[in-house]
């Protein structure tokens, strides 16, 4: 029996791989298998739902929130907050919580401005201006989960590129079971600039804001984080409304040399795997003794996480210390992965980073924790998840923002042009294609 096949047949928390294993491919694809696709049953369910808000509204929306929410609401009006209640809830909060909501909002802010793109436009030769105008969104929906734990910093990651781009109007929905409020919560929408927000959640939710209602204004775009009703809502929507993405679980894929004190990866991999039990926290290294050593970490220090018994299950369901040949290997194995967060926890990420071809968001060197990008760094933290990193990018300014192109043609333009498309609409059979570029041909160009 190997050494690993030993560690597999006693741990109790993360699998032990190891890339020499005959059956490690196999084992691996297992580990990453997620499928985000609803079952039927929570389709139809969801189908219901969404069926009831778009026919009979605000009624519909009171009915759900009692049902799923236990919130027993007369109207729409129990269910909305100005913005005179969030800034209250920010100015209730202690002096440390306001800085730090400030500060976060302001170092998102800062490096998504730098994401913003300006309109442009050239004129070629024949006088025929070409370009692009870009316009912000006029009014954006954004999803805040109020489940097993309140997230003020996805109000922030989902709010402030949507201001930076210039949307107008940002509505915010959240829901409270039980009409349990976290105030925090409301402080980060006042902070972020959100101008209602409305305590309902679910599938619900997103059908008030995909089709409007007599209290909810109909969005343009859905952004925002949410359980399986709510991934399954918002795809049910795409195309009525944009959305932003739909998110599978947690990821974090961490890539160590050895050299990183074990306690902190350990940490690293709980970060993530305490948000619930289908996320995943993976540790690659080529040094064995090193995995051992934060094999030892995970199992001393776990019985002391508030929230253990989640870390624990998502460790043992989806977590992985996995054992590579080299540097190189490792590299290969994220690029496979492509993982929502990666740590390159090496001596000289620098050397590395440009061979990453597949990662939402690269934390580089021994110091920069993944949960620092969860809360202030200043790049999003809304992550293509599931492998999607493979063609999707991090939230961002852009996500707001249309982009239209511009033509305009002169004279001469219009007839050099011209030729060329009645060649090729006649090549289409489309002759009112053709006639209509003739039309505009000068005879004597």
């Amino acid at each position: 029996m190997s050494d690993n096949q030993a560690s597999r047949s006693v741990s109790v928390g993360p699998a032990r791989l190891s890339t020499r294993d005959e059956d490690f491919n196999e084992r691996l694809a297992a580990l990453l298998d997620w499928e985000s696709v609803s079952s039927a049953e929570i389709q139809q369910r969801v189908d219901e739902i969404l069926h009831g808000v778009r026919h009979r509204g605000d009624e519909a929306l009171l009915e759900y929130t009692r049902r799923f929410d236990r919130l027993d609401a007369r109207d729409m009006g129990q269910l909305t907050l100005e913005a005179t209640r969030l800034s209250s809830a920010f100015e209730q909060l202690g002096q440390a919580e306001r800085e730090a909501l400030v500060t976060a909002e302001q170092r998102i802010r800062d490096y998504h401005q730098r994401q913003c793109a300006g309109s442009w436009s050239w004129t070629d030769e024949d006088g025929t201006l070409l370009g692009q105008q870009v316009t912000p969104l006029d009014r954006v929906g954004v999803y805040v989960p109020g489940g097993k734990a309140a997230y003020p910093s996805s109000v922030l990651m989902n709010v402030v590129p949507a201001r930076v781009a210039g949307v107008s109007e940002v509505v915010m929905v959240v829901p409270t079971p039980d009409g349990v409020i976290n105030e925090l919560v409301l402080a980060a929408a006042h902070v972020a600039g959100v101008d209602r927000v409305l305590t309902i959640g679910g599938a619900q939710a997103i059908a008030a804001l995909a089709y409007g209602t007599e209290s909810v204004p109909r969005v343009d775009k859905i952004v925002g984080p949410g359980n399986i009703y709510v991934a399954t809502a918002k795809r049910a929507v795409f195309g009525l409304v944009g959305i932003d993405m739909i998110a599978g679980p947690s990821e974090i894929l961490v890539i160590s040399d050895g050299g990183t004190d074990p306690d902190w990866l350990a940490m690293d991999l709980f970060s993530q795997a305490e948000h619930d039990e289908d996320a995943q926290s993976i540790l690659v290294s080529w040094d064995r003794h090193h995995l051992d050593a934060v094999e030892a970490s995970i199992e001393r220090l776990l019985p002391d996480m508030e929230r253990r018994d989640i870390i624990a299950a998502s460790l043992k369901r989806r977590g992985a210390l996995i054992e590579v040949t080299d540097e190189k290997e490792a590299i290969e194995l994220a690029n496979r992965v492509a993982p929502e967060h990666l740590e390159l926890s090496v001596e000289e990420p620098e050397a590395i980073v440009g061979d990453i071809r597949h990662a939402g968001a690269i934390f580089m060197g021994r110091y920069t924790a993944e949960v620092l990008g969860d809360y202030c760094a200043g790049p999003n933290h809304v992550l293509p998840t599931s492998g999607s990193a493979r063609f999707s990018s991090p939230l961002g300014v852009y996500d707001f923002q249309k982009r239209s192109s511009l033509i305009q043609c002169s004279r001469e333009g219009a007839s050099r042009l011209g030729r060329v498309a009645s060649v090729l609409a006649r090549g289409e059979s489309l002759t009112a294609h053709a006639r209509s570029a003739e039309n505009r041909i000068d005879e004597d160009h």
